[in-house]
């Protein structure tokens, strides 16, 4: 029995197929969002499984720059991870914003980075025909979702307010995006990131004016 693969049904819900995979995938990233939300270490462990089970998934659905994305959710995931274990060893990274041109340069980065990757993921299937046998699934719209992820990631590990923004518009667009490749459950799962987000922004955005308070 192959758990990767999406046609590898565990149940069935109101008619809905539910793979082994998508359902390990599903329930691991949610337990890691909501554990981030904590601001607890667990979120990265747990976010590997999601990492593995998600990359299977986007490679059988076509959408390969969310594909793509979860090889370096695998490497910022260790790295979280080793950057939370020390703090836990040190006075913790207190959550901080960025500078206001520190957000402009990342929104230019975004739309640049979206633009030149986009490309390139539209033409892999020419490109690496032999391993990407069908085009691309809205290509410039899934390398959107992908590198607004990267950043909101590599935020969270430095303990940014800002993840929690960049999470929220990823969440959006994701919910729309993987109903639309008819992945409901992980369409849903967004649903409930969006809401963990939205709470994420809210906690720390409270955690910091507790530091601010406590530092006068």
């Amino acid at each position: 029995m192959n758990l990767f693969d999406i046609n590898n049904i565990f149940l069935k819900v109101f008619n809905y197929p539910i793979s082994y995979i998508e359902l390990i995938g599903t329930l691991s990233g949610l337990i890691s969002v909501w554990l981030a939300t904590k601001s607890n270490i667990w979120t990265w462990p747990i976010g590997l499984i999601n990492v593995i089970c998600f990359f299977a998934i986007f490679y059988q659905i076509h959408l390969y720059s969310d594909m793509f994305l979860q090889l370096y959710f695998f490497i910022t995931s260790i790295y979280g991870w080793i950057i939370w274990q020390k703090q836990n060893k040190s006075p913790t990274l207190p959550i901080t914003t960025l500078t206001h041109t520190h957000r402009i340069v990342l929104a230019v980065s975004i739309v640049l980075c979206t633009l030149i990757v986009g490309i390139f993921v539209k033409n892999i299937h020419v490109v690496f025909p032999s391993i990407f046998k069908h085009p691309a699934s809205y290509p410039f719209i899934d390398t959107f979702v992908a590198i607004l992820s990267i950043m909101a990631n590599f935020l969270l590990a430095r303990r940014k307010l800002e993840n929690w923004i960049l999470w929220i518009a990823v969440d959006v667009i994701s919910v729309w995006l993987y109903f639309k490749k008819s992945i409901m459950l992980i369409s849903i799962e967004y649903v409930i990131f969006l809401f963990l987000a939205t709470l994420g922004l809210i906690s720390w955005l409270k955690l910091i004016n507790e530091n601010r308070i406590g530092t006068r």
